[in-house]
């Protein structure tokens, strides 16, 4: 929306009824401007109808994972089977809760529904979104468990050595729940979710929400396996390459096009879709029709943390009335945002935050803009 077309707004709302030439006066324009902007805001569908009827606040529901990150990262070389000296830290997490997060950094209206326990931890959460603006009045709050944890130990080098989650709790966000939230889910302009949801939410929503905008993010190759089912409900898609290959049903072994994935996907209902390449960018795809962008596209870099920016920023361009290009870019500046504070985060606590990292190289094919492994 530009300046102007804000303004035209404010006015709208304060007097629906106002006369163009009303308008044209106060903004010292001509009449025949005023009706340009009219159509525009009409066309971005800020106005709906005659008699300038205002339409409903856009903004964004999630619907995911919040839990607390616990990490310890050893001293010394980690002895198995014995107590070791180390650093302890929790932090809020979460995808869709960072997902949720990031989209009110960006200026979004949010609201997230989750599950915590009714403990220490869930509040904390729950802090966690009331500080970021995160609308939190349709989360759960159980009392038969506790809130939902992921434990991760390290090496004095930083290197990941053993993991633990506990997202039972999910389990209890169930159809019957989310059917509680129907009111808010109908208003919502788009919904965006993780595949942390138990199945009986997600076979609710994408039977009950499925003329609505759905972003989904997988979370790991095994979750990825719930959504499968709901391809053709999906409006966007973000996911890493394993994650697109076991959805596309290719080969990983073998040397596939990214565009041969893409097209899969495209088949098989998903309008569009960014695939995260680490280092090297993201490949995005929107009517079969792909595109390639590597760090430099964006004016902060994309690094393999902070990916729940990068489906916050295709949010935020689909409620902004982007177009997809652009859209993919305010992703990887939102995932730029959110992976430099996680460094920064990670400095403060004296963890190591580069870790050596399976990779995957991506090579040019003859045509240009096609990549693959």
């Amino acid at each position: 929306m530009t300046e102007r077309e804000q303004q035209i707004l404010e006015l709208i709302k304060l007097d629906p009824m106002i006369a163009q030439s009303t308008l044209a006066d106060m903004l010292n324009i001509s009449r025949s401007a005023v009706a340009g902007h009219i159509m525009n805001l009409t066309r971005k569908g800020f106005i709906q109808g005659k008699g300038y009827l205002i339409a409903p606040d856009r903004f964004a529901v999630v619907i995911g994972g919040a839990n607390m990150d616990l990490c310890g990262r050893a001293t010394s070389d980690l002895v198995m089977g014995s107590s070791n000296p180390g650093a302890l830290t929790a932090s809020a997490g979460g995808i869709g809760r960072n997902i949720a997060e990031s989209l009110a950094q960006l200026g979004t209206k949010v609201e997230f529904v989750s599950a915590v326990g009714d403990d220490s931890w869930g509040e904390q959460l729950l802090d966690s979104c009331r500080d970021a603006d995160v609308g939190i009045e349709h989360c759960l709050v159980t009392s038969n468990q506790a809130t939902s944890t992921y434990l991760s130990i390290h090496g004095p080098d930083g290197t990941l050595q053993l993991a633990l989650n506990d997202m039972s709790l999910f389990n209890e966000l169930n159809a019957q729940q989310l059917a509680k939230r129907a009111p808010l889910l109908n208003r919502a302009t788009v919904i965006a979710i993780d595949a942390n949801l138990s199945d009986s939410a997600l076979e609710y929503l994408f039977q009950t929400q499925a003329s609505k905008p759905i972003f989904v993010d997988p979370v790991s190759v095994l979750k990825a396996e719930k959504i499968k089912p709901y391809l053709s409900c999906i409006h966007t898609l973000k996911l890493e390459l394993a994650e697109a290959e076991l959805l596309a049903g290719v080969d990983s072994s073998k040397r596939i096009r990214l565009p041969q994935i893409a097209h899969k996907l495209h088949e098989m209902g998903v309008k569009q879709l960014v695939i995260n390449l680490g280092a090297q960018g993201v490949y995005s795809s929107q009517e079969k029709k792909g595109h390639f962008h590597n760090r430099s596209d964006s004016s902060l870099s994309l690094k393999t943390d902070g990916q729940e920016g990068l489906l916050a920023g295709l949010v935020h361009g689909y409620l902004q009335s982007a177009n997809w290009q652009r859209s993919v870019e305010f992703g990887m500046v939102a995932a730029g945002i959110a992976s430099n504070s996680e460094h920064a985060y990670l400095q403060r606590q004296g963890r190591q935050t580069t870790q050596p990292r399976a990779t995957r190289t991506f090579e040019k094919d003859a045509d240009l803009g096609l990549y693959y492994d």
